[in-house]
């Protein structure tokens, strides 16, 4: 149900959007950074630059991308330091890449820990989307997936949730502020 969840695994540190977002910031692109970046990365070769894929001890479903983040922005930084030219393309295919390997093993994991026939997500980077249609497809699993115009505001979902929270009576007073990791 909308309400009945458990949490198998998460980000430690930033989300995947974020680790777009900042790394965008730091070449000068707009924000939010995930459609830029993949523009960007279009015609980059994703194997160019050698990026971490981190794996969080105690848990193989949860995704740490600060790691990636402080990869790719030194990089950067470095390259201006020494007046080396990048080739963006493929530092933003190598970004995506990344995310991507972290991303998709633990969704079909999660998926095989449950016995769950249908993954899914909110993924707006088309990248990302089609390595996860490959993996359900060779997986055998449904593949469900929002239209790109739903993935890009948080906001929607966070609505989308609290619309069946209210309908099951769950409610908080005026006190309630933001906490990203309150449980669930």
């Amino acid at each position: 149900g909308y309400t009945d969840m458990s949490i198998l695994g998460a980000t430690r540190d930033d989300a995947a959007g974020e680790c777009f977002d900042k790394i965008a910031r730091v070449l000068g692109l707009s924000y939010p950074g995930g459609k830029p970046m993949e523009e960007l990365a279009q015609g980059g070769d994703d194997a160019k630059y050698p990026l971490p894929r981190a794996r969080v001890a105690g848990n193989p479903l949860d995704m740490s991308f600060s790691g990636l983040k402080t990869a790719a922005v030194n990089l950067i930084h470095n390259a201006a330091q020494k007046g080396e030219p990048l080739d963006l393309p493929s530092l933003a295919a190598s970004v995506t890449a990344a995310i991507s390997d972290e991303l998709i093993p633990r969704t079909m994991e999660a998926a095989r820990r449950t016995g769950r026939t249908a993954a899914g997500g909110v993924a707006a980077n088309r990248t990302i989307r089609a390595n996860l249609e490959a993996a359900c497809r060779e997986n055998g699993l449904t593949l469900w997936l929002p239209p790109l115009s739903l993935c890009g505001d948080n906001g929607a979902m966070i609505g989308s949730q609290a619309y069946y929270e209210y309908l099951t009576g769950t409610r908080a007073d005026s006190s309630l502020n933001a906490y990203a990791n309150m449980a669930i």
